[in-house]
């Protein structure tokens, strides 16, 4: 058996897709054997290394892999999640899903899905973005009883589809189960009257190439502390995902997250 993990990018000619093809192909650890899109995609048949950084990789962008990868990295549309998990279980491929914005049918899929393989499923693959989650967590946790107001504001790129990012609700996820807090607003607008304590503000911006910026406030009565994180570009996304495909082919079926593939 190769000591390469053989890898398919399912989104393979978007802005991340691309960015995996580019990096994945330069990792001695990985073999790329498919560069996957959907059949209506303008480039089906083009290299998928000329796509991603003008050199010829041997790689067709196509629709379907024609040797069996041992992992798929998806960065790709919502609408296509679902029947690639289905394809990845019934062959036993495991699967880095990095695509956000799921339905809950496809979600209750990719649960009944790790049944079969093992899956890391992250809204986010950065390193940063993780680690911050678990500062969140703790001082959700040191906040709960010290009357602090939670907001989450998040940038991103004109082209995103989904508001508020993946990421940002996993925030609000984990610092609403650390700080018991029950409701959530998605911008305010109007006479909203005073703000009520147990709620999560959302607020989505979306302006340029901006690859993802999440701040977190708790705002208490003469004092705040901010959790901000920052990404500068789109591969710390792709490293993040690079490095849980490595992790995802040795484990046995289950679901896993990035705190898993970081040791953090």
């Amino acid at each position: 058996m190769s000591s390469h993990v053989s890898v398919a990018i399912h989104g393979a000619a978007g802005r991340m897709g691309q960015r995996l093809v580019a990096l994945g192909s330069q990792d001695p650890a990985l073999r790329l054997v498919a560069a996957l899109e959907h059949p209506q995609h303008p480039q089906l048949g083009k290299d998928a290394g000329v796509l991603a950084r003008g050199v010829e990789l041997g790689v067709p962008l196509t629709t379907d892999w024609s040797e069996k990868p041992r992992v798929v990295i998806d960065f790709s549309l919502p609408e296509g999640v679902e029947s690639l998990v289905a394809r990845c279980a019934e062959q036993g491929v495991a699967l880095v899903l990095a695509t956000t914005g799921l339905s809950e049918t496809t979600q209750e899929a990719i649960h009944e899905a790790t049944a079969t393989i093992p899956i890391v499923w992250a809204p986010s693959m950065s390193l940063a973005v993780n680690l911050t989650m678990k500062l969140a967590a703790a001082a959700g946790r040191a906040l709960k009883d010290q009357d602090a107001d939670v907001e989450i504001l998040e940038r991103h790129h004109r082209f995103k589809e989904d508001a508020p990012s993946g990421t940002a609700l996993r925030f609000g996820q984990i610092i609403a189960d650390a700080m018991e807090l029950t409701h959530c607003v998605h911008g305010r607008e109007g006479q909203t009257g005073a703000r009520p304590h147990d709620e999560i503000g959302y607020h989505a911006i979306r302006t340029g190439d901006d690859p993802g910026q999440h701040t977190i406030i708790f705002g208490m009565l003469g004092e705040t502390v901010e959790l901000t994180v920052r990404a500068s570009n789109r591969d710390c996304y792709v490293k993040g995902a690079l490095a849980a495909a490595k992790f995802v082919v040795n484990q046995p079926p289950g679901l896993y997250s990035m705190e898993d593939v970081l040791g953090i």
